[in-house]
Order: structure tokens, then sequence, then C-alpha cells
């Protein structure tokens, strides 16, 4: 088994989870970071898994796990995906076929996309879009894996919290814009998404 590990710049990381066997009270480092740059998803992998990362500008790539070889703990990692000067990377996901990708944007749309609309190709490129970046959409701010059943919170940037069901959000194609899935007063922006894991209540 493996760490994957994706930050903000597009570098993508594997490391053998036996590297962190051996625990110390100040913590074992994983990443080597660069200046400015932050670590935005983690994922326990067997080695053989897809790998999808999304950014800011509305693209997604999808490649081989196998694309990147392991790396020591201490390792900077390589290039995922390949970002303009002025967006980011927000989202790892280890795909599943019975899974949906939904995606949302600033300006509070969204939508869920099957994980097999997504191709796989190699690593280090631009991507393909999996949610249309248009002035009425602004920025893409979060994605999650979800599937059937699952709830959902949306944050605004003025605290505003929305809980909803993923399935009353539309399954639509990569290059499309969505709908709306939370009402944005002047002035504020979705800020993020996150699948609710809730464990099953005891009988």
């Amino acid at each position: 088994h493996y760490i994957f590990m994706a930050t903000a710049n597009g570098t993508v990381k594997k490391t053998a989870l036996t590297d962190f066997s051996r625990q110390r009270s100040v913590g074992l480092r994983a990443l080597q970071l660069e200046e400015g740059d932050v670590l935005v998803g983690t994922a326990i992998t067997k080695g053989d898994s897809d790998v999808m990362l999304f950014s800011t500008e509305g693209k997604a790539v999808r490649f081989r796990e196998t694309d990147v070889r392991a790396m020591g703990r201490t390792a900077r990692g390589i290039r995922g995906i390949r970002l303009p000067a002025e967006h980011r990377m927000i989202s790892l996901i280890i795909p599943q076929d019975e899974g949906r990708v939904l995606t949302v944007s600033e300006n509070g749309y969204g939508k869920r996309t099957r994980t097999v609309d997504f191709p796989t190709k190699g690593r280090g490129g631009k991507g393909l879009i999996a949610i249309s970046t248009s002035e009425r959409n602004g920025n893409m701010v979060g994605a999650v894996h979800v599937f059937e059943g699952d709830e959902l919170m949306l944050i605004s940037n003025q605290g505003t919290l929305v809980r909803t069901r993923s399935d009353e959000v539309s399954v639509q194609g990569r290059n499309t814009q969505g709908v709306r899935v939370i009402r944005t007063r002047g002035g504020e922006k979705l800020v993020g998404v996150q699948r609710i894991d809730e464990p099953d209540e005891e009988p």
C-alpha cells in the first residue's frame, strides 16, 4: 500500500506506507513542500489505482497510479497537472466506476458527472474540462467523489451552510455548466463542498 499526495501547485507523490511504520512523537515528514505550496489531498492506494486531479480552472486529469514511481518521505514529488499561473489544484480523487464526480463553482452551480466520462490519459497535462468555468459559474472550488444516497455540505465565504442530498444534483456531461446548488447573495462565494460520511445508526 502507498500514501498518494497532491499539492496546490499540481505536484503529486507516492510513498510506500511502510515508510511511516516507525512513528516519532514529533511526527514524520511526508512531503517536502516548496515555498507557498500546500498539501490539498491524500489517499491510501494499492499501487494499481487511477488518480484524478482537479483545478480551479475547471480542468481534470486522470492517469494511472503506475505513472508515478514510489519516492522517499523527503522527496518533493513530480508534476501531476500543468496549471496556469493564476490557478491551483484543489482536489485529489481515487475514482470508482460506480461513483460520480460532483463539481461545484464559486457562484453556486454544480453537477454530477460519471467517472467513466473522464478518460485515462498521461500525467502532467493541462487536463480536460470537468465543469465549464463561465462568467456565470466562476472558478471551480470543489470536486468530491459521491455515491447514491450520499449527503453533501456546502459552505460559502460568509459562513452559510447548506446540507443537501447528492442525488438532487443533476447528472451531466463534462463540458457543461451545471445547475444551481446554493443561492449566493451579493459578494458571496461558495468556497467548499464536502461529502458527509456518517456511520450507520445503531438499531
